[in-house]
């Protein structure tokens, strides 16, 4: 199966993607929701919020597990989707557009730098 992974963003191997001009805005991929199966809930922080790079931010609960979401990049929460909170489905449907979870203010937009680019982030799930 071929996974959707758009170019313009960058990805952790634990597959959040995160866009590249502020504020970021950052969701799971499309492999990480086909592996999840529907989900039916997410727990996210609140805005204003700090999150740091590596470190845990929220969870995403499906039919069959529940995962720990993964801060790509560190910054302060500037907008939560909370359209998830009444539609937890919008992950499976559009990870990369509807189904978004959070936009955040970086706080050192060099941690882009660190993250894995769309051709490094296929290699790792094909």
């Amino acid at each position: 199966m071929s996974f959707d992974v758009p170019d313009d963003r960058r990805y952790l191997e634990s597959h959040e993607w995160v866009t590249t001009e502020a504020p970021y805005r950052i969701g799971i991929s499309d492999f990480a929701q086909d592996e999840l199966g529907d989900v039916v809930f997410v727990e996210l922080p609140d805005e204003g919020d700090g999150i740091v790079a590596g470190e845990e931010f929220g969870v995403v609960e499906s039919i069959k597990a529940v995962s720990d979401i993964y801060a790509p990049v560190s910054g302060t929460v500037a907008a939560v989707n909370e359209a998830l909170f009444d539609q937890p489905e919008l992950v499976n449907e559009d990870p990369f557009g509807e189904g978004w979870m959070l936009e955040v203010e970086p706080a050192d937009e060099s941690e882009l730098d660190d993250l894995l680019d769309a051709d490094a982030y296929r290699d790792q799930i094909e």
